[in-house]
């Protein structure tokens, strides 16, 4: 486990030190597009961070391949190689994107090349444990298609989620923290070595999602773009695969009997792993219903749109902030319950906190202009937007204002967008002062 943590910190330190010279880097090649229909900020930000996120993936790598209880890893196994080498080719791919906006078939194209360079390097699924059949031996030709059709609706996925600052990174590390306390439990607890590799693929993508997110928090300072989205989502699919196609279910040996019995009494184990996108559930489905979407209208499924989840979250009144953490819950919440359900699927304990914490969800999604007030005793550890009196004073102080904001021409002009360049917006904070929040005389 110390190898792991310290794998971990290194990924997670190396992002976040490359983060900052990356924004400025950003700033100067350009690669701070317009603001467009769909987007949800109002400042122009710089792109590029998933170069500082891949960067940390080899480094991550790198360090690993030195540890003494990990350097066996890279021997016996050529999945390491196999992740990076599809890890490159589709960060370059996204960085293109970043910069020059290329076309959505040819990202497309791209993915599946990633994936497939993957697969000839051995990263495929050999077989599938079934339940009520036992373990399923697949072609070359089943494998190779599954195992790319898995990494390019993963990738998708996390990509048509990044659409709130800090949602996708928070998500991805969510999903990977679950994943990682499987993929460490088969390899520790059963001793099979062939879980090694996805555990370490789990654990370096949460060093990666935690560097970035600092930078990436509301207000974001940058955003990943697609060379961070698609990257972080093929990290994601390449664990899922290794554990899912290379772990014999019969090995783990938790039950006497058959190979078929094995696998359908351990079904609640392989959850997780045979249907990876069960841990980025929320994403998937935003994936589904947006295709659906855009289909009953007679558009293309690639085409961008503002009905996203995060974009519904917005529209019911809920902010920014409070709306990632939202999709943050119902991520840990699918998450940690189908890995809770694989360790002990006959508690009803497991059941019902489930459906205690999903109740509890389903009240903040209808409560989205509450604001918790503090007792009086605990208003001086408290933030001032949760203190009574204070909270009082500033409405009454801040009621002029309020008439006087009021007096635009119109709504459209009040949220014009500032076109890239302008001091005081995110993209100009690397060599300019940080625009204040409270200060109307610039856009935000």
């Amino acid at each position: 486990m110390r190898e792991y943590l310290l794998t971990l910190c290194i990924t997670a330190a190396v992002t976040y030190l490359l983060t900052g010279p990356v924004r400025k880097f950003a700033i100067v090649a350009g690669a701070m597009p317009e603001i467009r229909a769909r987007d949800v900020h109002r400042e122009p930000t710089p792109r590029l961070g998933g170069i500082a996120m891949f960067f940390g993936l080899c480094a991550g790598l790198l360090v690993a391949d030195h540890l003494t209880n990990l350097t066996q890893l890279f021997e016996n196994s050529n999945e390491p190689r196999a992740l990076l080498s599809g890890a490159a080719l589709i960060w370059l791919i996204g960085v293109l994107d970043d910069k020059f906006e290329i076309d959505a078939l040819i990202k497309l194209g791209g993915q599946m090349i990633a994936a497939g360079v993957m697969v000839m390097q051995g990263l495929t699924i050999l077989w599938l444990p079934i339940p009520g059949v036992g373990s399923v031996a697949l072609t070359q030709w089943q494998g190779t298609l599954l195992t790319v059709a898995l990494v390019v609706i993963t990738i998708n996925a996390v990509n048509f989620v990044d659409g709130l600052d800090g949602l996708a990174a928070g998500m991805v590390c969510i999903a990977a923290a679950a994943f990682f306390l499987y993929a460490y439990r088969i390899w520790y607890s059963y001793g099979i070595e062939a879980a090694a590799p996805a555990t370490l693929f789990s654990v370096i993508l949460m060093g990666m999602c935690l560097g970035f997110l600092p930078h990436n928090m509301h207000p974001a300072r940058i955003f990943m773009g697609d060379s961070g989205s698609m990257l972080i989502g093929l990290v994601l699919a390449a664990g899922a695969i290794s554990v899912t196609g290379q772990v014999d279910p019969d090995a783990l040996k938790l039950f006497a009997g058959s190979e078929k019995e094995a696998v359908h009494q351990t079904v609640p184990v392989y959850i997780p792993l045979l249907l990876p996108l069960t841990i980025i559930a929320v994403p998937a489905a935003d994936l589904i219903l947006a295709i659906v979407r855009r289909t009953w209208r007679g558009q293309s499924p690639f085409a961008a749109d503002r009905g996203h989840l995060h974009h519904r979250l917005l529209e019911i009144g809920h902010s920014h902030s409070r709306a990632v953490l939202i999709m943050y819950f119902w991520s840990a919440l699918i998450a940690f319950g189908a890995l809770t359900y694989s360790v002990n699927s006959a508690s009803m304990w497991i059941v019902l906190s489930v459906v205690i914490l999903s109740t509890l969800g389903l009240i903040l999604l209808l409560l989205p202009r509450f604001t918790p007030r503090a007792p009086r005793w605990a208003e001086a550890v408290v933030p001032p937007r949760y203190r009574r009196r204070r909270a009082a004073l500033a409405g009454a102080s801040d009621a002029p204002e309020a008439s006087a904001a009021e007096e635009p021409e119109s709504a459209d002009e009040e949220r014009t967008p500032v076109a890239a360049g302008v001091s005081g917006v995110n993209g100009a904070t690397a060599v300019g002062p940080r625009a204040r929040l409270g200060d109307r005389s610039r856009s935000r």
